[in-house]
C-alpha cells in the first residue's frame, strides 16, 4: 500500500513520533493481522488496529449479536441485533479508513479450518472466551511459528500475554497444561464493561509494538489488570519442562 498526501494528514500524530516516521506507518499498512473473536476484546481490538492503519485485517466469529452484548461491545447496537458480528463490524470499521482489506470469516474455529485460517497473517490475536479455544490457537500458532498476542477478561479483572513463536520461549500451556473444570467468562461470571475496553486497547497496543519492531514487548510475559484496585501486575512466563509442546526442546 502506497502512502499519499491524505495518507500522511490522516496519520500525522503517528508519523511525527520518532519510533514510528514514514517508515514505521508503511510497516502499519503493510502488516496482517488476525482477530479471532469479534466480541468485548475484538471491538476495540479492530477499531484501533484500522484507525492506526492496518492494512490486512481478518476476523473471525460464529456469533449474532444478542442484545447482552451491547454493555461491551461498543460496535455494535439495537439495530445490529440478530445480525452476524463479523459482517456488521466489517461493514462500520470499514468506513474508518476506506484503504483497508478486511477479511470476515463466519466460522467456529476447529482442527479443521485453524491451519487453513491463520496461515495468511503474520500475527494472531486471540480474544475467544472458552479454554478449548484458547488451547487449539495457541498451539497451532506454536507449530506454525506464529506471533500470538491473547488476552481474557472476567468480572473485575482481565490479563493479556505474547508469546512469539517464531523464536524458543513458553507457550499457554506452560503455566496453563490442563483445561480447568468451570469456565471463567463473561457468560459465566458477567463482566464489567470497562474491563472489555482496557485489555482490547492494550491488545492492539502489543499488536502495533510488534509490527513497529519496539524492543520493549510482552514476549513470554503477562500483564494482569485489577479494575477494582486500577492496578497491573507483571508476571514473567517460563517454559514448562512438561509441558506438552516441549518448549524446553
Amino acid at each position: 500500500m502506497k502512502i499519499n498526501l491524505r495518507d500522511i494528514e490522516r496519520f500525522e500524530k503517528q508519523i511525527i513520533l520518532k519510533k514510528i516516521g514514514i517508515s514505521g506507518q508503511k510497516r502499519i499498512f503493510n502488516s496482517k493481522i488476525l482477530i479471532i473473536g469479534m466480541g468485548g476484546l475484538g471491538c476495540p481490538l479492530l477499531t484501533y488496529l484500522a484507525a492506526s492503519g492496518v492494512g490486512n485485517i481478518g476476523i473471525v466469529d460464529y456469533d449474532k449479536v444478542e442484545l447482552s452484548n451491547l454493555n461491551r461491545q461498543t460496535l455494535f447496537n439495537s439495530n445490529d441485533i440478530g445480525k452476524y458480528k463479523v459482517n456488521q463490524a466489517k461493514s462500520k470499521v470499514s468506513k474508518i479508513y476506506k484503504k483497508i482489506t478486511i477479511k470476515s470469516f463466519i466460522k467456529k474455529i476447529s482442527k479443521e479450518n485453524i491451519q487453513s485460517i491463520i496461515k495468511n497473517f503474520d500475527i494472531i490475536c486471540d480474544g475467544s472466551d472458552n479454554y478449548e479455544t484458547r488451547y487449539l490457537i495457541n498451539d497451532q500458532c506454536k507449530k506454525s511459528k506464529k506471533i500470538l498476542i491473547s488476552a481474557a477478561i472476567s468480572k473485575y479483572a482481565g490479563h493479556l500475554y505474547k508469546f512469539n513463536f517464531k523464536k524458543k520461549g513458553s507457550c499457554y500451556r506452560c503455566f496453563m497444561p490442563e483445561k480447568p473444570t468451570e469456565e471463567n467468562n463473561c457468560q459465566s461470571e458477567g463482566i464489567f464493561s470497562p474491563v472489555a475496553g482496557v485489555l482490547g486497547s492494550l491488545q492492539a497496543n502489543e499488536v502495533l509494538k510488534t509490527i513497529l519492531g519496539f524492543k520493549h514487548s510482552l514476549n513470554n510475559q503477562m500483564i494482569v489488570f485489577d479494575s477494582i484496585k486500577t492496578n497491573f501486575r507483571n508476571i514473567k512466563l517460563s517454559s514448562n519442562p512438561n509441558c506438552k509442546n516441549k518448549c524446553l526442546k
